[in-house]
């Protein structure tokens, strides 16, 4: 059994130490696999010198943010390393967000220079006509012959080009990432490393109106977050590990596992552009993988298609399952496939993200958020009054204390007064028990926050948008148990006046613009009116009670 450390020591360097020790010590080793194309760690290091340099050109300084709006690829990694050595910020951005979204998030962060995916950078240029935005093309970051054969007029070339790059309107007269880079020359050396209280990534999250606001990440942060997971999985660099990048690294749970913390363990890492069941099975049979970030539902796909296809996965020792509650049918079917563990971890972005986590060990417990991550403290609370802790076994709101915990909200003072008590108690608006041998487990939430696929959808920011459709008088957004996925986001809402009918594909076609797919309605109810509070308040849990009330067992 793999013993724990009570307390781990904070690192007293910076986040780009991390990459320079994995490219010292492995330097041959492959870093990056993305469908193929390989990357060492000495090259990776090497571009991510000229990428530095190239930003420094176009006036990137200490402590200026960056936007990053890419999906998962060597760019994307090559673009947060680069930004973080100059002592620059990485603002990480969801790439399928709408462009005026991204624009206000841009805006927000102040953020004067953006790395945007060839396929949005036109319309994120136009949206924010006062930033330097330089157009990504990933389909660069693919083996040689995979970019020829993209270019072949047949309709499947045209359809998996179209998905990686777009149409490419407008992006030719945009900088083009690739080609700065190549042309620049490396960083000297000496260049001013950051310290590890700078600040290092702004992620976007909710609160619970749905505002987006950014947590704000430092290095020593993040650094102790990913030496507390080396702590707890026991994973030793000397031992190659192949990690698969299925998270999105806009997502703090895959900026985290999937780039940082398996660049401290000097892993080899099967990037993904997205997450598709048949395209995990391709790369698992070219390259097997050993450690697996995920949430819920990809575990259950990838579990299925392995069956349907007779995939051997037994190469994964180790998944860890977050962002969403793991059911123990998931749980049980991925170790019987693999024959390997899978565990439960709890945390937010707010805690750089990992928190809590099962033992990998016959200790584990389906179902539950584990015991507290090396260094990091916990009490349980009455929600009303957070200065009074319940007995064990009560339910109260969970509280976390700890190096990995943030020091506040970009920009935001009320918000970061709210969230963190004194004494640096973050308040997670979680509510839980524990039992008596300390494990902990998720009760309720305080919060009307809908989790769909392991993502957070909030409910008045869905709301907000489809109340602007003139078809609609009244919405209230609510989330209903959607299987795998679950909950399904489902919006019930009351019709204008002098309209009789309206469907989903209209709906999710007018929010499109202004959010994430995964936050796009996936159900649409018709009532005659919605249930309002004293004060005129939509009362969504009724909302919700009633819609699962009248679906069918």
């Amino acid at each position: 059994m793999h013993q724990t450390p009570q307390t781990v020591a904070t690192p007293d360097w910076p986040l780009p130490a991390v990459l320079d020790r994995a490219a010292d010590a492995h330097p041959d080793r492959v870093a990056l696999d993305f469908l193929g194309a390989t990357t060492t760690y000495r090259d990776l290091a090497d571009t991510v010198r000229r990428a530095a340099s190239a930003l420094e050109a176009r006036g990137v300084r200490r402590g200026d943010r960056v936007a990053v709006t890419l999906p998962n690829s060597p760019s994307h990694v090559v673009a947060f390393w680069a930004v973080l050595r100059l002592g620059a910020v990485v603002v990480e951005l969801n790439p399928t967000l709408g462009a005026v979204e991204t624009a206000r998030l841009i805006a927000d962060s102040e953020a004067h220079v953006v790395l945007a995916w060839a396929k949005t950078a036109p319309d994120i240029a136009i949206a924010s006509p006062l930033s330097d935005v330089v157009a990504v093309d990933i389909s660069r970051d693919l083996p040689r012959l995979k970019q020829w054969a993209l270019r072949l007029p047949v309709r499947s070339a045209r359809a998996q080009r179209a998905a990686l790059v777009g149409a490419g309107r407008g992006t030719e007269q945009r900088a083009q990432w690739h080609g700065l880079v190549s042309r620049a020359p490396a960083l000297p050396a000496d260049h001013p490393l950051p310290t590890p209280d700078d600040l290092a990534v702004l992620i976007y999250t909710g609160g619970t109106t749905g505002d987006p606001k950014a947590v704000m990440l430092r290095h020593r942060h993040i650094a102790v977050n990913a030496v507390q997971g080396q702590a707890w999985t026991g994973h030793d660099p000397a031992r190659p590990e192949v990690v698969y990048g299925i998270l999105p690294y806009f997502h703090a749970f895959g900026l985290q596992l999937c780039l940082v913390y398996a660049t401290t363990i000097a892993a080899t890492v099967v990037v993904l552009p997205k997450f598709g069941a048949r395209t995990v099975l391709a790369a698992q049979r070219r390259r097997p993988g050993t450690f697996l970030p995920a949430v819920p539902p990809m575990l259950a796909r990838l579990t299925e298609a392995a069956r349907a296809t007779r995939t051997d996965l037994s190469s994964f020792r180790i998944a860890i399952s977050g962002s969403m509650a793991l059911p123990a049918e998931t749980a049980r079917e991925w170790e019987d496939l693999t024959g390997g563990l899978v565990i439960e971890g709890y945390g937010m972005t707010e805690t750089s993200p990992v928190a809590l986590g099962s033992p990998l060990d016959e200790r584990r417990r389906p179902g539950a958020l584990g015991l507290p991550f090396p260094s990091t403290s916990i009490r349980v609370v009455d929600p009303e009054d957070p200065t009074h802790e319940v007995p064990v076994g009560e339910r109260g709101e969970l509280l976390i204390s700890g190096p990995q915990v943030f020091d506040g909200y970009w920009h935001r003072p009320e918000e970061t007064a709210q969230a963190l008590l004194p004494g640096g108690w973050l308040r997670t608006g979680d509510i839980v028990t524990v039992a008596d041998d300390g494990f902990v487990t998720l009760v309720d939430r305080s919060k009307e926050v809908i989790v769909t696929g392991g993502f957070k959808v909030y409910p008045s920011q869905v709301e907000e948008q489809l109340r602007a459709m003139p078809q609609i008088a009244d919405v209230a957004v609510v989330g209903v148990p959607g299987g795998d996925l679950g909950e399904r986001v489902i919006a019930a809402i009351v019709l204008a006046q002098g309209v009789t009918s309206l469907d989903l594909s209209t709906v999710r076609e007018w929010a499109a613009t202004q959010m994430a797919r995964y936050a796009l309605p996936r159900g649409l109810v018709v009532v005659p009116e919605l249930p309002h509070s004293a004060i005129g308040k939509v009362m969504r849990r009724v909302v919700r009670e009633n819609l699962i009330a009248s679906t069918p067992a």
